[in-house]
């Protein structure tokens, strides 16, 4: 289908459609004027429309088919038709050739009625085109995912080629720039990569003859990328640079921060340079500013969980613990609470190390020990703020532990981070750290232990019959037949067979039966009996309900819930 020779305007199409008012299309070109972005971009950032809407006006007034790209395979002979620069600059992406027509390229575009978009790659792959819908979300994803890599690996070639070229008779690190724009557009691509990944680190490090790319995806390390090792001083340089840190010294560890936009979203980047060996190791830890502050619903809660959730957090006073390893979720689970409970009638203040979102109505502040700001200094400070909620992100020692269950019997309620196993060992540690177990008693609230699994991919997840030895784990009759899904691995999932990652819970909810064993030193043993017979599930328990669902799989909660082996 040809489209029409007509330059259409979106906004006019969208008032046509009564989609939006003429005043709003108005407001929204002030807006766009000076920004740089299309008018599309400006009406989704401010919350008038959703791509998915613009996709079907555009459908309903051009007459345009919808293509959905998600879990599309883009053969190579069609990723060779065009270059990844003119994709990303027109955000369109070819994904089919006409079964009537060999000649005609279908064509997925943000904007159909962009002429010179389709005048170029028509001229570039010598084909007519014809135009489908689909939303920008989807196209880049589909662009990075199948030309990404390449283009990365591409830059490093150049970069090398380059440097090759430029090497006489001076040192390698004279005869570097780290401003050359293949190493500029390495770095931003191999982090770009990372991120339209969902991954939550990269790891860059010397290994051997090579450097090797790691990302870290739902939990687990895979390598991506392995370039030569002479890219690596450069690839460390650029990285320094970006995170304000010292490129001139690299005989001990630095930190470094930053911020990237990628497809309209901020992400934080953490950066962590140590000597090795065979050369520096980063890591980038990624933050997706609008990923910590989550809908409770979200969280992962069974229906008896969030009830407990919601009236511990409705407490005036006290303190509760979130629990479990580095990547748990913890700050995440902390953050949701506090936004939920975030009010003007409210005053809210957290210490944090380091503030990983920056939530609208609330204090935070980043602790600082070269300034003598600690955990418990800052503390001290906040009880004169006239403070209702306090976060402390990690309890860990005697003297912030101290203050914070002062601070908590005092009328305030105090929420904090422990790395703890379960949640009744949350209480032992507690009085480790030198608290007396009668204020302990008199202060906790409850602890919410938790963990993070990986979700099977909903697209390619089967069916199979459950083992003799799994039904045993899972608490079932060896009479009765169980189905059970296991992972398979498609276009979607990368090939893995699991997609995303959700938490299960241990809430130990602290009631007048379990504030006097705490306060009579009660063995471990008793407290748990206490607990569970005060409805607590532990981590397995409810691990098992996600395998019974289809959620997840025994070796996910077995890996999870290890101490309960």
């Amino acid at each position: 289908m040809a489209v029409q020779r007509r330059r259409m305007r979106l906004g006019d199409i969208l008032v046509k459609q009564n989609i939006l008012s003429e005043q709003v299309l108005e407001e929204v070109l002030q807006k766009q004027k000076g920004s740089g972005k299309k008018i599309g971009e400006v009406l989704v950032d401010e919350g008038y429309i959703t791509e998915e809407e613009i996709a079907q006006a555009l459908h309903t007034q051009l007459g345009l088919q919808v293509v959905k790209l998600t879990g599309m395979m883009i053969p190579s002979k069609m990723r060779d038709l065009v270059r990844y620069d003119l994709l990303k600059k027109y955000i369109v992406v070819p994904f089919g050739i006409d079964d009537n027509n060999p000649n005609i390229l279908h064509l997925a575009m943000a904007d159909p009625m962009d002429l010179a978009a389709i005048d170029d790659i028509a001229i570039v792959t010598n084909m007519q085109i014809e135009p489908f819908v689909a939303t920008p979300k989807e196209i880049l994803s589909v662009i990075d995912r199948w030309y990404g890599m390449s283009e990365t690996m591409s830059q490093a070639m150049r970069f090398k080629q380059e440097r090759d070229a430029l090497r006489q008779a001076e040192a390698e690190e004279e005869a570097l720039d780290v401003s050359d724009a293949p190493i500029v557009k390495l770095v931003r691509s191999l982090i770009e990569q990372a991120i339209l990944q969902q991954a939550s680190d990269i790891h860059i490090e010397a290994i051997g003859e090579n450097v090797r790319i790691r990302y870290r995806i739902d939990g687990v390390l895979t390598e991506k990328m392995v370039y030569d090792i002479s890219l690596l001083s450069a690839i460390s340089t650029r990285i320094k640079i970006m995170g304000g840190m010292d490129i001139s010294e690299k005989r001990k560890p630095q930190d470094g921060h930053m911020s990237l936009i990628v497809n309209r979203r901020e992400y934080d980047l953490r950066i962590s340079s140590i000597p090795t060996v065979h050369g520096e190791k980063l890591v980038l830890r990624i933050s997706d500013k609008m990923n910590v502050k989550r809908d409770k619903a979200e969280l992962g809660l069974s229906g008896d969980d969030l009830a407990r959730f919601n009236h511990m957090f409705s407490r005036p006073y006290g303190i509760i613990f979130v629990t479990g390893p580095t990547g748990s979720g913890k700050s995440t689970t902390l953050y949701t609470a506090l936004s939920d409970l975030n009010e003007d009638s409210v005053n809210i203040v957290t210490i944090e190390d380091p503030v990983e979102a920056d939530l609208e109505g609330l204090n935070q502040i980043q602790v600082n020990s070269r300034a003598g700001l600690t955990f418990a200094s800052a503390l001290r400070a906040i009880l004169r703020q006239d403070p209702d909620i306090i976060m402390v992100g990690e309890i860990r020692d005697a003297e912030t532990a101290n203050i914070a269950v002062q601070a908590s019997i005092t009328g305030h309620l105090v929420v904090s981070t422990l790395h703890t196993n379960n949640a009744v060992g949350t209480l032992n540690r507690m009085a480790d750290m030198g608290v007396e177990p009668y204020l302990i008693a008199d202060s906790v609230i409850g602890v919410i232990a938790q963990r993070l699994v990986r979700k099977l991919c909903s697209h390619c997840k089967k069916k199979r019959l459950a083992t003799e030895e799994e039904k045993v784990f899972l608490k079932v009759n060896s009479n009765e037949e169980l189905e059970l899904y296991e992972p398979c691995g498609c276009n979607i999932c990368n090939g893995i067979g699991y997609s995303g990652r959700t938490a299960i819970f241990e809430i130990m909810e602290v009631n007048a039966a379990m504030r006097r064993l705490i306060a009579h030193n009660a063995t471990t043993e008793d407290m748990i009996v206490c607990a569970r017979e005060n409805g607590m599930k532990t981590l397995r328990e409810n691990g098992i309900e996600l395998v019974m669902q289809g959620v997840t799989t025994i070796e996910e909660v077995l890996k999870a819930s290890y101490e309960h082996d």
